[in-house]
């Protein structure tokens, strides 16, 4: 597990974070460019994510459609290369906005959020990195399809609705060993191959490389607390 120091700024942060995220994707025999690092601003202003993205960090995550909307066009305009990832739960109703707004969704999990996406993306003619959001501790509180269900809505996105589906995601409980959820990630993942997985945060993210994810998400290991 990363250890963070709040004394350090969130640009020495950064480069802790994507120094630790190369050690841990060799450790593991991966190419150090095959993991890509999501850092999860919400929450933060534009004052504090201003110097990550001029410290070279071009993802950033965001949970909600309407926080992300307030903050990032002033930041997008100044830095055009910056690439959005929704990370959070999102409604139908929102579905305009988000794919308007986002370069990728990573939270596809029931078929009336797939569909307004896929009527949305065809409308707007943009085209999304979209992750189905897996709920691997089938934790009733927590959004994501059941692992069960995972295949056959996976399925219905790709073949009905034809949605380019990248991956999968995964927020494991709290309370379990992150890597058991990860290795059930990243196998539920070959078998539905597909090649793209969301997994690891703050706390997990070394684990998350070593089991092969392709975006990890990192926020207050980068930001500081909330």
């Amino acid at each position: 597990m990363t250890s963070v120091s709040y004394h350090e700024s969130a640009v020495d942060r950064l480069k802790h974070i994507k120094d630790e995220i190369v050690a841990a994707a060799k450790a593991a025999g991966r190419d150090t460019e095959s993991v890509e690092l999501i850092a999860v601003s919400k929450t933060f202003d534009a004052d504090a994510i201003r110097p990550v993205i001029a410290a070279g960090q071009r993802i950033f995550g965001e949970n909600r459609v309407q926080e992300a909307e307030r903050k990032w066009p002033p930041l997008r305009t100044e830095f055009p290369d910056v690439k959005l990832h929704l990370i959070g739960p999102l409604q139908s109703n929102k579905a305009k906005e988000a794919v308007a707004f986002f370069d990728a969704i990573h939270t596809i999990d029931r078929e009336k959020i797939a569909r307004a996406i896929a009527a949305e993306m065809e409308k707007q003619r943009r085209a999304l990195e979209l992750f189905v959001q897996v709920n691997t501790g089938e934790e009733p509180q927590k959004a994501g399809v059941m692992p069960r269900e995972a295949a056959a809505f996976v399925a219905l996105c790709q073949d009905e609705l034809k949605l380019p589906i990248s991956g999968l995601m995964c927020i494991p409980p709290v309370d379990e060993e992150p890597a058991v959820h990860f290795a059930f990630l990243a196998k539920l993942a070959r078998e539905l191959r597909l090649t793209g997985l969301s997994m690891g945060m703050s706390s997990d993210f070394e684990a998350a490389v070593a089991f092969g994810a392709t975006y990890v998400r990192v926020g207050s290991a980068i930001f500081g607390s909330r």
